[in-house]
Order: structure tokens, then C-alpha cells, then sequence
């Protein structure tokens, strides 16, 4: 199932000057390295955790409906489900009501939920018949948990410090740390 991020976070959960402040750097030659570490950074943070921390939009593609009444939407935290869209033969959108599913937040991930004896929606076409247009991330960056902030910083810190040795690549193991109350664990 295709995940498409359709509108990117409107901003970082932590700004330059905290980042700066937290690297002890108090000239402005690094501000544009800085900022991509912290983009970096908080990408690494939400691949880790499947979570989206700054309100962002997303477009999950399926090819039909599950069995269940449930189509996850593989990110978290979802705060709103926009539209749910099918795809016909001619690729002709067609909207479903909103009365007939609802939002399940609290399942991680979130999922998009029929209502009692609602027919599942299907699209014409064999392939990305199905859109689920949603909103994640806990809100805005003053929303995001101190934890998850602090696992950028520190990720930012690592590679500002290791920056051209071969060293820095991944979270350093303390931002890992802070990660695993984020985690989701699956059983297979």
C-alpha cells in the first residue's frame, strides 16, 4: 500500500536556535547544515518510531479493502480522516460518506474503520483503487513529546560531531533509547 505524504510538516519539532544552543554553536557558517541534520534527524525519528510528530498530511493507496472492517493507516498519530476515495475503471473519483466510516485513534497505527453493515468501497480499477486522504502528527512543534525532541537533538548532535569520518550514521544508541517507549512492537 503506497503512502504518499502530500503536505510536509509546516515546521521542524525543534528550531535552529535550539539545536544551535544544544551544540554549543554560536556563529551562523553552520545554520544551513544544522537545519538539514535537523530535517534529517526528525526523518529518522519518525522512520523509527512510525510516528509523524508535526501535522502533516498523507495519502494511503490500497488495492481493495481489507477482509476486516479495518484499513490501517500504517502512521501515527492520526488526528482527522479527510476523505475516503474510490477509483473507477475510467479513473473517475467517486467520495465515500463520511456517515459510513469513522476513525479509530487510538489503534497504533490508526485505522479507518466501517461503520455496522456498511459494504466495503471498492474502486473499478485493479490497482490504488482505494484513497485514504489523512492528517497526522501530534500538532504542532510544541506538541511533540520532550522525549522524541530530545532524541533529534541528539541525533543532531551526533552527526554535527561526527560529520566526514564514517562515524556518524544512524541514531546514536541514547536517542535510541529514548525511542523505545515510541516504538511499536509487531508479532508475526
Amino acid at each position: 500500500m503506497p503512502l504518499i505524504l502530500t503536505t510536509p510538516p509546516a515546521a521542524e519539532p525543534v528550531s535552529l536556535a535550539e539545536a544551535k544552543t544544544h551544540l554549543r554553536v554560536t556563529h551562523a557558517d553552520d545554520d544551513a547544515y544544522i537545519a538539514r541534520l535537523i530535517v534529517a534527524a526528525r526523518r529518522a525519528v519518525e522512520q523509527a518510531t512510525s510516528l509523524r510528530l508535526v501535522t502533516q498530511a498523507w495519502s494511503l493507496f490500497a488495492d481493495r479493502w481489507p477482509d476486516c472492517p479495518a484499513l490501517p493507516l500504517q502512521l501515527a498519530p492520526v488526528t482527522a480522516i479527510g476523505d475516503i476515495i474510490t477509483y473507477g475503471v475510467d479513473d473517475t473519483p467517486a467520495t465515500l460518506d463520511p456517515a459510513h466510516y469513522y476513525l479509530d485513534h487510538v489503534s497504533r497505527p490508526a485505522r479507518a474503520v466501517l461503520r455496522d453493515g456498511r459494504t466495503p468501497p471498492r474502486g473499478g480499477r485493479p490497482v490504488n483503487a482505494i484513497e485514504v486522504r489523512f492528517t497526522a502528527g501530534f500538532g504542532a512543534a510544541s506538541a511533540v513529546p520532550e522525549e522524541l525532541r530530545q532524541a533529534i537533538l541528539l541525533g543532531v548532535a551526533h552527526w554535527f560531531d561526527h560529520r566526514g569520518d564514517g562515524e556518524g550514521g544512524a541514531l546514536p544508541l541514547a536517542a535510541l533509547d529514548l525511542l523505545a517507549t515510541h516504538r511499536s512492537v509487531r508479532l508475526a
